[in-house]
This record gives C-alpha cells, structure tokens and sequence, in this order.
C-alpha cells in the first residue's frame, strides 16, 4: 500500500512524496520514496511501482539493485551524506563524473582498467584528470565501509599507478605567470570602458586592484562580509588549505591600497563584493581574450588567469622587503614551503608606487 504525503518547501510551494512498501508476513522488507512537484505525477509513480514490485523475482531484483547500485547512485548519497561542505570544484568534478559511461556500471563491475579508460577520454590537462581521479578516489574509500557498496579501492590505487606511468595523470606543474604592467592597464581600460557603458554593472575596475593589493582569492573576495572587516585586516572563513578547509578561518592584515578598495564599495549587500566566481571569472577571461592578453592558440601557462594576480600581489610584498611573517600576515599562507611558490621576484621597491590604480578612481 502506498501514502502521499505533503510537505512545503523554504519557498511555500509544495511537494508530494510519495511511499510505496512491500511486506512479507507483516514486515516491511521493501520501501522506496520519491518527491514530486504534482499530486498526479506521484500517484502514477506510486501506481507504477506497487504493480513493478508485484511482478515474480521483483524483490530480489531490487534487492540486488540496492546493494549494487550504479556509481552515480553512489556519487549522490556521498554528496547527500557528506555533512563538510564540498567545495565548489569538487562538486563541479562529480557532477561532471555523471555524464560519462563510467557512471552507469554497477560497483561490482568497475574495474581499474575501467577506471583508467574513463580518465583517459577526459578531455583536459593530465593535472586535471589527476584531480578528477583524486575526487573518485574519495568515495570509493568509504564506499563499502560506510554503505557496504562493493566498490573496489584497490581499483582506484592500481588506476592511479597505471595513468601515472602511461603519463594519463600528472601532477600540476607550480604556475610563475605574472602580469605586466602593460596588460593590467590594458585590462583595466577595457574594464573602464565598459562601466562607462552600463550603469550597475560588476566594478572589475575596483575588484582586480583589490585582488594584487589584497592578494586573495576569488572565491574569498565574493564572500567577505563587511562585518568581517576591522579597519586594516579581514576575516577570511574557510581558506583553503591542503588539509581541510571547513573551520580554517584566518585574520589576514590589509595593505592599505586594499582598504581604500574596500572603503570605496558601496554597502548594498552583507557582502563587500556580492557578486558570484563565475561572473568574475568569465569577465576576466574575456577581457583577457579581447584585450589579446590571451588567444587560444597558446599554451595554458602562457595565459593569464585571475588567480596569477594572488602571485603577483604576493610577490610585490617580498620585492618591497617585506619578511615571511609579513607576507604570510597578508596572504594567510601557513608556511614558507607553501609561500615561496609565489615569489618570482623581478626587482625591488613597490612597482605600484606610481600606478593610476593605487588608488580607487573618482
């Protein structure tokens, strides 16, 4: 026998969930739900189901099925389960994990040599792939002991050895581009340009400044609040860190070229700059494509990324004299192995000294 139940979502619209049991001399050795934005919708999955399970040998089919459900199955429940948050990366790597054949085998049946062929026909950089590898690894770890699916981790580790020595992964090379002084200003003249034009839009021409004097990320400059901010330093919740970001957060100093930034914002959102990743970071690409800082025919460590302008304000501060503890105050790095990545030195002083975007134009 089947139920419907109603619930109200956070917006006020409803939900049906529908139930449907089996029972075997009175006790329920099946159930399954599923929720539907219509009544109709849920009775005819109710109707459907009940009339399934009634076939001969349906139990155990579905008995079989839940103990060896296809990865994506699999993916879901770890991304439901997992009560850190996941960060957004690795959700857009196990989303994407979804669309490919890998996704629809049975746990029992995926093989490293299926593992290997699913990183190979990613289309993207060795490193890349390393890391979708590294994120499937993470459930297959806990799959069986936390849910008793028969995913093998050992597959995992035989795949990792096998792309590593066919050259399929690899890891990331340490990145050393830096802006010019040319192509910042051929950035922030396009970026004038364009807020001429449109009332309203993202100030690219406060968050790129911001970005090299500041030095943070991207992600930590959408979602600074202005009651995390205390006069020259910041509060920055969840940096990411190799070990665990959740709970890492970090009272970094501000340069005062970033708090004048910052001073200049005006106070419509909780946020300082309540805008999202992907705005700013497809503005910046194309900016870099139209300005010709970027074409597509060059190699990726040749192109400019948004994250390069965290390298450079962090290099400006070593060629200013500043000391390790000094720079690491600012970028919030923990230690000088993670720190001397960024310090491609070119000269001494602040280059920035005489630079028309020192300071937030009128």
């Amino acid at each position: 026998m089947g139920t419907i139940t109603i619930r109200h979502r956070d917006n006020g619209s409803p939900a049906y969930r529908a139930q449907v049991r089996m029972k075997v001399k009175g006790r329920i050795v099946h159930q399954e739900t599923q929720t539907f934005d219509r009544r109709q919708a849920a009775s005819s999955w109710m109707a459907r189901r009940e009339t399934e399970l009634r076939e001969p040998g349906a139990l155990d089919r579905v008995r079989s099925a839940e103990n060896d459900p296809p990865l994506r199955d699999v993916i879901d429940i770890y991304i439901k389960d997992n009560e850190r948050a996941i960060g957004r990366t690795k959700a857009q790597v196990l989303r994407s994990i979804k669309t490919y054949d890998i996704a629809d085998k049975r746990c029992s049946k995926i093989t490293s040599a299926d593992i290997v062929q699913f990183v190979k026909s990613i289309p993207t950089s060795p490193a890349t792939r390393q890391n979708y590898l590294s994120h499937l690894g993470a459930i297959f770890a806990i799959a069986k002991p936390a849910w008793g699916y028969a995913l093998d981790r050992q597959a995992v580790r035989d795949a990792f050895i096998v792309a590593k020595k066919l050259g399929i992964i690899k890891k990331g090379g340490e990145r050393n581009r830096r802006p010019t002084f040319h192509e910042l200003n051929k950035l922030m003249d396009h970026f004038v340009a364009v807020e001429s034009r449109r009332n309203g839009i993202m100030p690219m021409t406060k968050i790129i400044p911001f970005a090299i004097f500041s030095t943070r990320r991207q992600e930590e400059i959408v979602t600074i609040k202005w009651k995390d901010f205390d006069k020259d330093r910041i509060l920055i919740h969840d940096m990411k860190h190799p070990g665990d970001k959740t709970g890492n957060n970090v009272l970094c100093d501000l340069p005062a070229e970033s708090v004048a930034y910052i001073n200049s914002m005006p106070k419509v959102d909780d946020r300082i700059f309540p805008f999202s990743t992907d705005a700013i970071s497809a503005a910046f690409t194309r900016a870099c494509y139209v300005t010709g800082i970027n074409t597509k025919d060059m190699p990726d460590d040749e192109r400019l990324h948004f994250h390069d302008l965290r390298h450079e304000g962090v290099s400006r501060l070593f060629e200013m004299g500043k000391n390790i503890p000094q720079v690491a105050s600012v970028s919030g790095h923990r230690s000088w192995q993670n720190l001397k990545r960024y310090t491609h030195l070119r000269q001494t002083g602040d280059k920035y000294a005489e630079w028309k975007w020192r300071k937030p134009q009128k």
